[in-house]
């Protein structure tokens, strides 16, 4: 098939990106900047197109000839506070891509959403995917969509459980933590994949939305401290009430990269547990985060020590005995 991928050079977009083309298909990734992702070129047979995916017009000229869109484009935070970033990123992107789609006669749209996205949610992240969902049943039959709704999605490259790792590596001896009871079901990437490349084979997955979890549901606080002992470093990690979480959020809506922030900490409030289970209705077996993700972060680890471990050796030699 030829697709044509929203969001193709980011964390999810590469690793589906890839195996879309592994599988034979015709792929082509739209960017505001190509420069910036030609490293994705390598791929055989991938075209790395400029595009501006807020104009429909323009996506709609894009799209034409092609069979499936889908729509992987998304933000963990915003630059304001108002939640206006999130209802572009999420809502009025996906309310042109669909417009541009029916006008190109696209048949296929495959929607990327989040468990808990409903237009009443008590974040603007999940309120603006909700309110995306919702243009698409509001859509019609064409083109036949499809929504994917992950808990936390981990694998190499996240921004999950390695941001946890930098943290727990940046904070020594005691590692204060938001929100340590909400709950969580991280699945990993590669099974977000699979499920949506079994969705352009099934017709019957036409007009259905499938919530992805991995194969059981942590608290944070285990998921920071499982990360903790993986990496050797031991941490007393203590459980922050509500209101000091809250609190931390505040404080961190205004640091670099905002970490954390208080639309994330609204997100918490909700435990991200799937209540159906689409991976088994898509005949999935999903991987544990430990057997999954101990397989990156440990090896990574183990270099990190290995390269640490050297550079002592090395500094110990340049100032040991005969050494000026």
């Amino acid at each position: 098939m030829s697709i044509c991928v929203l969001g193709g050079s980011g964390f999810l977009g590469t690793r589906l990106v890839c195996r879309l083309i592994k599988d034979g298909h015709r792929v082509t990734v739209l960017s505001r900047d190509r420069e910036q992702h030609k490293h994705m070129l390598v791929l055989p047979g991938l075209a790395l197109e400029n595009c501006d995916v807020y104009d429909p017009a323009e996506l709609a000229e894009r799209f034409r000839g092609q069979d499936v869109v889908i729509n992987l484009i998304g933000i963990l935070n915003e630059r304001g506070f108002g939640g206006g970033g999130f209802r572009r990123a999420h809502t009025e992107l996906t309310q042109g891509a669909l417009r541009a789609a029916k006008s190109a006669g696209v048949a296929r749209f495959l929607q990327m959403s989040a468990l808990n996205a409903a237009p009443d949610a008590p974040s603007h992240y999940l309120r603006s995917k909700g309110a995306a969902e919702r243009l698409l049943h509001e859509s019609g039959s064409s083109p036949g969509w499809t929504i994917f709704q992950p808990s936390v999605i981990f694998g190499p490259g996240d921004s999950f459980l390695n941001r946890f790792v930098s943290l727990l590596a940046a904070v020594p001896w005691v590692f204060p933590l938001a929100k340590p009871r909400a709950r969580l079901q991280p699945v990993y990437i590669d099974d977000v994949v699979e499920a949506m490349v079994r969705c352009l084979a099934r017709a019957d997955s036409i007009g259905r939305t499938y919530q992805l979890g991995g194969p059981r549901d942590y608290s944070l606080r285990d998921i920071v401290a499982w990360l903790a002992a993986l990496t050797g470093r031991r941490r007393l990690i203590i459980g922050l009430p509500d209101f000091v979480s809250r609190l931390q959020a505040l404080v961190m809506d205004f640091v670099p990269g905002r970490p954390f922030s208080t639309d994330n900490y609204r997100s918490l409030g909700i435990d991200s547990v799937c209540t159906s289970d689409g991976l088994a209705a898509l005949g999935i077996a999903p991987q544990s985060m430990e057997s999954a993700a101990a397989l990156y972060l440990g090896a990574f680890e183990d270099n990190a020590r290995l390269s640490r471990c050297r550079a002592a050796a090395g500094r110990a030699g340049r100032t040991g005995p005969g050494r000026p």
